[in-house]
């Protein structure tokens, strides 16, 4: 799909749900328990992606505990006590209000990206392989992932057993095979809309059309009627001018300078406050269309790029280090919405307000 998300009406739309569910629920009870969250919402798939958060926190613990080099975690009864302590654990979840509003916030996000755009979704599934295999990780997944399942089939057994790579590169022509037979997202998101209704116009706004070709004589004359002389009125400055995209000066990179100014004087809600690391800060269609639109869909070429920016010591630093490893070399256009949104980032990533 090439609908743009809007990711800060997105994230102010699953705060807003999040908080009505758990006003509603925690005015009552304390803790959430792992049969209340199945049943939590009118969504189901919002429900399961809850459960498959807390699936994937277990999996991280395991991870740490494994990278302790005095245990053989390998050895079939360690591995079979682990998998007997996680069907323990899972019938004794407890969750407070503070801990659990944030993993329905990310449930909901999550939900919302794969109704509407399953390709992202599910090719930030495969990245987080991390190395491992992307047919276990979606295999798993795919316990949680109650929508889509003939293109989630398709799109594993044309991966195979193939690495991360292999999976990116067969994702976009499954979504092709599969696109007209999904199901719409405001079908699939009706049960969420009986919590918060979505203002579609807002979370998939329509780009601006251009003016069409064949306008009215007295308009194209009105058009070329703007006076040439020095009363003309000056031209915003593009280190204020929001609807300027230019980032440049003289040079063919990036003015840190001019950047810095733009984001300083913006007041846009994408800028959610500083951040500890680049990573951090990327959602996951965001994560697709950087890798895909400005790192020549090389995930490690991107991931590269994130740590040795959050090595840099100030935003100036870091936009001569962009400027010198990717803008020219890459062929970034640097007017484009992804390089705004990219040095976005860098901006909360040295913003110390």
């Amino acid at each position: 799909m090439n609908d743009k998300i809007n990711l800060n009406y997105l994230e102010n739309y699953a705060h807003d749900v999040s908080a009505k569910i758990c006003a509603e629920y925690f005015g009552t009870k304390k803790y959430m328990s792992g049969q209340e969250i199945i049943q939590l919402t009118p969504s189901s798939q919002v429900n399961f992606m809850v459960i498959k958060t807390l699936f994937e926190k277990w999996n991280e613990e395991v991870e740490k505990m494994k990278a302790n080099p005095f245990f053989d975690y390998r050895d079939i009864a360690v591995s079979e006590a682990l998998k007997e302590f996680m069907n323990v654990l899972s019938r004794a979840i407890k969750i407070e209000h503070q801990h659990f509003l944030p993993l329905l916030e990310i449930a909901v996000m999550d939900t919302v990206l794969l109704a509407i755009d399953p390709m992202v979704y599910f090719w930030g599934e495969i990245e987080k392989s991390n190395g491992a295999s992307p047919h276990a990780r979606l295999k798993a997944s795919k316990k949680y992932i109650k929508w889509h399942e003939k293109f989630l089939n398709a799109l594993m057994e044309k991966g195979g057993q193939g690495d991360a790579e292999v999976y990116q590169k067969s994702l976009s022509d499954t979504y092709q095979q599969f696109q007209e037979q999904l199901e719409s997202p405001k079908a699939l998101l009706e049960s969420l809309e009986q919590v918060v209704s979505i203002d579609w116009g807002e979370l998939i706004p329509e780009v601006e059309s251009p003016e069409p070709a064949d306008a009215s004589a007295d308009s194209q004359e009105e058009a070329t009627a703007i006076p040439s002389d020095s009363e003309s009125a000056p031209e915003e400055p593009a280190a204020i001018s929001q609807e300027s995209g230019s980032f440049t000066s003289h040079g063919d990179g990036i003015d840190p300078a001019l950047a810095w100014a733009r984001f300083e004087a913006e007041q846009s809600g994408v800028l959610k406050g500083p951040i500890t690391s680049m990573d951090e800060g990327l959602a996951i269609n965001q994560r697709f269309m950087f890798t895909k639109k400005l790192f020549d869909s090389n995930p490690d070429l991107m991931g590269h790029a994130l740590k040795s920016i959050d090595e840099c010591d100030s935003f100036v630093e870091a936009i001569e280090l962009v400027n010198d490893r990717y803008v020219t070399k890459l062929d970034w256009d640097k007017d484009s919405d992804e390089v705004a949104e990219f040095l976005q980032l860098i901006y909360r990533k040295f913003d110390e307000k």
